[in-house]
This record gives structure tokens, sequence and C-alpha cells, in this order.
């Protein structure tokens, strides 16, 4: 029987969006802490895919994140939050992102490495 899976977090408590680059921009931000486990070299690494990808189809990273999230076997549908109309508009925005097969690659590897 085939399953589906909706993921929770899916911009990884905020980490997915770029916004977490370095201690720095922890400070005050109410997911900080479950987005701190994620700032480390191999977060950071594939923040830097991200942006690569996020610069190739002009989109944001948290549309390249929920768009590749979404492109994974299995996945019905990721799950996102947001705390702005501006931020809904964005999220939507990923269901007209599409990532190639290297680009879907690229953050598969940096992926693995995190």
């Amino acid at each position: 029987m085939p399953f589906a899976a909706v993921p929770y977090y899916g911009l990884a408590s905020g980490f997915l969006t770029g916004k977490y680059r370095g201690k720095a921009d922890l400070a005050g931000k109410a997911r900080s802490a479950a987005a701190e486990k994620y700032l480390n070299d191999d977060g950071l690494g594939v923040l830097a895919t991200m942006d690569q990808v996020a610069e190739q189809c002009q989109a944001t990273l948290a549309q390249i994140a929920l768009a590749w999230l979404a492109a994974q076997p299995g996945v019905a549908a990721p799950l996102a939050s947001a705390t702005s109309v501006r931020q809904t508009e964005e999220l939507l925005g990923s269901l007209s992102v599409s990532l190639s097969e290297d680009q879907l690659a690229a953050l598969d590897k940096a992926s693995r490495k995190a």
C-alpha cells in the first residue's frame, strides 16, 4: 500500500529561509533555540547550495526548501508556518518552482553531509 508523508517543520524552524547565518542572527528570535542546532558547517553548506539554486531559479530560499521537500518521493505536501500575509505569499510561490534533476541532486548531496 503506498503512503504519503506530510513533513512538519519544512523550513527547519526558519533555518532554511537563510535568516540564521551566524550566532548573532539567533538573538531575540522565537525559533532560535530550534534553529541553532543547524547552525554548523554542515547546515551552512546546505544554505550555500540553496543560495546557488535560488539564484538559478530566481526564487527565495524558503521557496527552494519547500520545492525540494515536495519533490521527494512519498511527500504529499510540506508544512511551513508564516507569521504574515507576505510570508504566506512567499511560501505559496514554492508551488511554481521547478527544480532540475541536477539541482535536486546538488541539494540532496549537501543535505547528506548535514
